[in-house]
């Protein structure tokens, strides 16, 4: 891959790909083979941007966030629109174009690395387009990726780019699992999370969980566990060890009265559950924070 810095460009925006050297280092630093980028850009209103390739020989991310185009991968033609984020990975033929009538502006990435395959699957992404709304969040990191493009090819700089972009990629999976739970229509986890915070003062059983998402406790439980990776009466204990954690950071109530509050007749058994969930007694936790 031959040398090119960022350069701003006025019909297709900014793009920049990483030295060829560099990739080989970067390929072989225990900091940062496991994921690397090679290059990224945003293309603004792209009227015109397409591109045909057959063989690919690493990962292509594309988020777009204005606009519509159009995916083909495995000769199915998916339709991408504002908030869509495009799958693409290594050694797979796809095509992809922007609509002629409303372009698309889109932030691209190509990546590689030992866990570029294991972090795709974790995005648990069921086709190449999935739509994950419109999202700051990711528009900064993006951008604070491209920073990297005045780093001079610094190699820290680019360690530090790689843990980045592993950090934005885990994102990515867990907005493309949010997103799947607020359009399954048999389980709304926001709903849930909305009633057992109104219930960490006191106690939530099973049933009430699963009445309230009109499913039986055996499928409620399933779907639940599928959603968070969690069991739903451990989901609760956890959002109440973080109630009880927020507690002991703003305030100086004793250990049984915070106990109360999440809704613990019992300090002793409170303290357990903490030391067990959290990893340190509720003393310990206070302690470490002051």
């Amino acid at each position: 891959m031959s040398i090119t810095s960022g350069w701003p460009l006025s019909n297709e925006g900014i793009r920049f790909l990483t030295p060829r050297s560099l990739c080989d280092q970067l390929a072989s630093d225990p900091l940062t083979q496991n994921l690397y980028l090679i290059a990224m850009g945003y293309y603004p209103k792209a009227l015109h941007h397409k591109m045909e390739r057959q063989k690919h020989h690493n990962t292509l991310i594309i988020y777009c966030t204005a606009g519509k185009g159009v995916v083909v991968s495995d000769e199915v033609e998916y339709q991408v629109k504002a908030g869509d984020l495009i799958l693409l990975p290594k050694n797979q033929a796809h095509q992809y174009r922007a609509d002629d009538i409303d372009p698309w502006s889109i932030y691209w990435l190509h990546v590689d690395g030992l866990l570029t395959q294991a972090l795709c699957q974790h995005l648990a992404m069921e086709q190449p387009v999935v739509s994950i709304g419109l999202q700051p969040q990711i528009t900064a990191q993006l951008e604070s990726l491209f920073s990297l493009r005045h780093s001079g090819y610094n190699l820290a700089a680019f360690i530090h780019g790689s843990h980045a972009l592993q950090q934005l990629l885990s994102y990515f999976a867990l907005l493309v699992r949010n997103q799947r739970s607020q359009s399954d229509k048999r389980i709304n986890l926001d709903h849930i999370q909305v009633l057992m915070n109104e219930h960490l003062h006191g106690h939530l059983d099973l049933d009430t969980m699963a009445s309230h998402s009109q499913l039986s406790k055996y499928h409620f439980s399933k779907r639940f566990k599928e959603l968070t990776g969690h069991s739903p009466v451990q989901y609760f204990i956890i959002l109440k060890m973080q109630h009880a954690c927020w507690l002991l950071d703003i305030g100086q109530q004793q250990i049984k009265q915070i106990a109360s509050a999440v809704g613990y007749d019992d300090p002793y058994y409170f303290s357990r559950i903490f030391k067990k969930v959290i990893g340190l007694s509720p003393m310990q936790y206070r302690r470490s924070k002051h």
